[in-house]
């Protein structure tokens, strides 16, 4: 095997690396966005019971 067929060989798997890396980096970032979506939802719910709570009080006295 020549210098030549090793650098590209080398070349080629640090391509490949980088295509992982990316790869997971994506997935991560997609199951941060879900997560924080679903805390979002979570919270607006939780307000959203607590003013009608408050509604609720200002016309049952």
């Amino acid at each position: 095997m020549g210098m030549k067929d090793q650098f590209q060989d080398k070349s080629e798997q640090w391509q490949e690396q980088a295509k992982q890396r990316a790869q997971q980096a994506k997935e991560q970032a997609q199951r941060g966005q879900q997560q924080r979506g679903k805390q979002r939802d979570e919270e607006t719910e939780r307000l959203q019971q607590e003013e009608q709570d408050r509604f609720d009080q200002d016309y049952d006295a």
